[in-house]
């Protein structure tokens, strides 16, 4: 039960993480990323090419230290969406969404196919957890990380540039108006939060100690994490937390209930837990379309709407 509560609260914690970088991106800005998974591979792969043993099999194998791997994973995922970014950030809510969610695709096929980097489907073993193989130390590397993402994104938020992205989200002409470099504002929280992403994924590989392209299936790489958001409260951090950990929960106690259905069903348990989650994001958005906590706003902007 402890060793399970472990890898419960590790994989949560990872999520999480994911969870507040898309708030970044579209609770605060209005950027429909849906593209996720690209960034989360691209850290991931980054981390364990940095980290692991030299192997003939894939590139890399470099035996670099932990902390190493994961800033060369921001870095990576944040020049991977500075290069994205370029050339979609012009682009509104369901194109930019189209756009990347087609980029992710691209990223993880090119992981599948070209063996020399990854070794293809066979994946990259034997990523070491950083300072103790014990999984219950990983957990407090991934709480400490959590917990400094989220102070980060809440000094933003705060911050005037995070007064800007708002403004940006709720009337892009006004701020234009006002002398604002709205494309630059859009790029830097693109780039800032797919670095994040780029952290989840280095976290996600050396926890799990093995990854593979299919690891980045856009089901769990994206849509998971656009429910967690979505359902904890879109432009807030403490929902982003609260509906990444809620969510998990829904995902993993879907797990014992479709194990309980009859052995000739048992092929369709991975759709029932997809139609699950899918029949939970529409009550949300009946009952509460602003997620369980409510956007909060700095006490300026609260006065003024007085």
């Amino acid at each position: 039960m402890e060793a399970y509560l472990v890898f419960f609260l590790t994989l949560a914690g990872i999520y999480a993480v994911l969870a507040l970088a898309l708030n970044l991106q579209w609770g605060l800005t209005g950027l429909f990323n849906f593209g996720i998974s690209g960034f989360f591979a691209v850290g991931a792969y980054t981390a364990a090419i940095l980290t692991t043993n030299p192997s003939p099999n894939h590139l890399g194998g470099f035996g670099l230290p932990f902390l190493v791997g994961a800033g060369a994973a921001m870095v990576a995922a944040g020049i991977l969406a500075f290069a994205i970014g370029l050339v979609t950030i012009r682009l509104r809510t369901d194109y930019l969404a189209i756009a990347t969610i087609g980029i992710a695709e691209i990223v993880r096929l090119v992981f599948m196919n070209e063996a020399w980097i990854g070794y293809g489907v066979r994946g990259i073993p034997g990523i070491p957890r950083p300072f103790s193989p014990d999984p219950v130390v990983f957990l407090g590397v991934v709480a400490v990380l959590l917990l400094l993402v989220f102070l980060a994104l809440e000094r933003l938020r705060r911050s005037p540039w995070g007064r800007v992205l708002r403004a940006i989200r709720e009337n892009e002409t006004a701020s234009l108006a006002a002398g604002k470099n709205v494309l630059r504002f859009r790029l830097e929280a693109f780039v800032l939060g797919s670095m994040f992403m780029g952290l989840a994924g280095s976290l996600y590989a050396h926890f799990v100690g093995f990854i593979s392209p299919e690891a980045f299936d856009p089901l769990y790489g994206t849509f998971l994490i656009w429910v967690m958001l979505i359902a904890g409260g879109s432009g807030n951090n403490k929902g982003a937390l609260l509906g990444a950990f809620a969510i998990w929960v829904v995902w993993s106690g879907s797990e014992f209930l479709t194990g309980m259905l009859p052995p000739g069903l048992s092929t369709q348990a991975s759709a029932v837990r997809i139609l699950l989650i899918g029949l939970l994001l529409q009550v949300i958005l009946l009952w509460r379309p602003e997620g369980l906590l409510k956007e909060e706003r700095p006490a300026l902007e609260k006065t003024r709407k007085k």
